[in-house]
């Protein structure tokens, strides 16, 4: 049996590690390009005439932060009579009575607002989007979604990035993106880790790929899109659950520029839910796996160069890491079975080491963010090495995404629950969204097992290397069973309290 066993792991194992090798030395490139790029800033010109902006707020049930987003939106300092705003509300609940006071102040007060509320949630968040554009009278479309809060300078700090001339395209920007920050960043140490990759995303990668000529994604919120380049691309489509990434691709597969602005930050509530976390990240993850079977294809016979098509490949797939992850732990038990029948195989297996060198690609990668932020990373570098393992504790959650691909997408679209977190003295666990939990924890803490015999394999073998990767894997996948279960526990205890405030409900 272990004959027949042995090619087919060996040539899958290497795959593998070649796989996760390509992956490490991407996330290396893109610090470095970052690292060289990071004083590079375009001479913007000064706007004569503001042109016609739309605002879109696309909300649903959002009771605890539907206001705050409304009233940001409201401050933007810009001439009124250039500005619409769109409350583009598909909720079901009390929320729709908030939304529509808070609107209905704002119109008294001068402000070119509407409320716009679907009675079917069609198309989910692309739909929305596609219905308010049928309305809007903006040549640019800024979107935010219910968590963030803009600055009241945002639209005039942006829009001037859409008259730079574009360097790899003949066509105009279709998009500016700007950085996401954290309102409560230090709430717990969920968010605080969370706080950590969003950060590497936005400093590092986003900014490296606009930067070095790669194509990138607008991330749905926190940016403005040029209409024409949202109609010419063929719309907001529904047909996969990242429809930003979607449109992104389709708009430079157009022809279309972008650009990415990381000196312009809008803050924004990070879930504190596990459960919250995990129903984000799944939705995300399958999502661009979705778009990679959509567009890859599109990509692959488009005249561009090679490298971008390679850089638009590990984009989209970045989530199959994941993937890559849990396929190692079901290989680690049989290489150090087949190594003690093959003992010389074992240096066969070794080979993969020369790959471990990328295994610290990630922690530079979020090192070098916060240093690019002016942090004390140092200080962080415990919580920075945990996002490894918490990585690691969500590849169960990222495989059930991408066995979801291709199945009926009705009731797909899961949003995220926030709760208007502030600050550290903002109870959560009471209010109403708690999410059920979710099963998937149990096949989680059945896979640390698995993990943790894997390790006292490796011991026995004195193969530390595979050793310590075990304990990595069991590490994060006991945090994210553990976080649940224990959440959902809390939330449980206050609702048997039947305490639940509901704060945030009160409008002027």
């Amino acid at each position: 049996m272990l004959d027949l066993l042995l090619a087919p792991v060996a040539v899958i194992y290497l795959l593998v590690v070649s796989a996760l090798f390509g992956f490490g030395i991407h996330f290396f490139y893109l610090t470095m390009l970052a690292w060289r790029k990071k004083s590079l800033r375009p001479q913007l010109p000064a706007l004569t005439e503001w042109p016609l902006v739309t605002v879109q707020l696309p909300i649903y049930n959002e009771l605890y932060v539907a206001q705050r987003l409304i009233d940001a939106a409201a401050r933007l300092e810009y001439p009124p009579q250039r500005l619409q705003i769109q409350v583009l509300d598909d909720s079901t609940d009390e929320t729709v009575q908030i939304i529509a006071q808070v609107v209905n102040y704002w119109r008294t007060q001068g402000v070119n607002i509407q409320h716009l509320h679907r009675q079917q949630r069609a198309g989910f968040k692309a739909g929305a989007l596609a219905a308010g554009l049928e309305s809007a009278n903006g040549e640019f479309i800024a979107i935010f979604d219910a968590d963030f809060l803009p600055g009241s300078d945002f639209l005039q700090r942006a829009l001037p990035y859409f008259y730079i001339k574009a360097q790899q395209s003949d066509r105009p920007v279709a998009f500016v993106q700007t950085r996401w920050g954290h309102v409560n960043r230090d709430y717990s140490f969920l968010t605080f880790l969370q706080s950590l990759a969003i950060d590497a995303h936005f400093v590092i990668e986003q900014f490296a790929r606009s930067q070095g000529g790669f194509w990138f994604n607008f991330n749905g919120t926190a940016g403005i899109w040029r209409r024409a380049a949202i109609e010419d691309a063929g719309g907001w489509q529904a047909d996969t659950l990242t429809e930003d990434l979607d449109l992104s691709y389709r708009a430079f597969l157009r022809g279309w520029s972008a650009q990415y602005v990381r000196e312009i930050v809008v803050p924004a509530e990070l879930p504190v839910s596990f459960s919250a976390y995990r129903r984000q990240q799944q939705r995300w993850a399958r999502g661009s796996l979705e778009c990679a079977i959509k567009l890859l294809p599109k990509v692959w016979r488009a005249e561009i160069p090679f490298w971008r098509k390679i850089g638009a490949a590990i984009h989209m797939m970045g989530y199959g890491v994941h993937i890559l992850l849990f396929a190692l732990t079901l290989l680690y038990p049989l290489v150090l079975i087949i190594s003690l029948r093959y003992p010389a195989l074992i240096s066969l297996f070794g080979v993969a080491l020369i790959f471990n060198a990328t295994a610290f690609a990630p922690t530079i990668f979020f090192v070098v963010a916060q240093q690019q932020l002016g942090r004390r990373w140092w200080s962080m570098l415990p919580a920075i090495l945990f996002i490894t393992a918490l990585g690691a504790g969500m590849m169960l959650n990222t495989l059930r995404a991408a066995l979801r691909v291709g199945q009926t997408r009705q009731g797909a679209f899961e949003r995220t629950p926030k709760f208007g977190i502030s600050t550290k003295a903002h109870p959560w666990t009471g209010l109403t969204y708690q999410l059920r939990l979710d099963k998937l924890v149990f096949f989680e803490l059945l896979w640390a097992t698995w993990n943790i015999i894997t390790v006292g394999l490796a011991l026995a073998q004195g193969n530390w290397v595979i050793a310590i990767y075990a304990a990595l894997f069991t590490t994060g996948l006991l945090f994210t069973s553990g976080m649940t279960i224990i959440q959902t526990m809390a939330v449980r205890r206050s609702q048997a309290k039947q305490v639940v405030p509901v704060e945030g409900r009160a409008v002027r």
